[in-house]
């Protein structure tokens, strides 16, 4: 059963990843900028995404 739930939790933090890269993507951010936050959700995954959630643009708030 252990490795059914490992790859559940694999498959959101990949799912999660992805919407991330494509938040960033769409974001208003400098092109350097944009590349240098998708190495960082791309070289590590989950403190990655933590971070870009936490510090990355902000929507704006109408």
């Amino acid at each position: 059963m252990g490795f059914e739930v490992g790859g559940l939790f694999a498959l959101l933090i990949l799912i999660a990843d992805i919407g991330a890269i494509v938040q960033i993507a769409q974001s208003k951010a400098a092109p350097g900028n944009k590349a240098l936050w998708i190495v960082l959700v791309l070289v590590l995954p989950i403190l990655g995404l933590v971070i870009w959630f936490m510090l990355g643009p902000r929507a704006v708030k109408i």
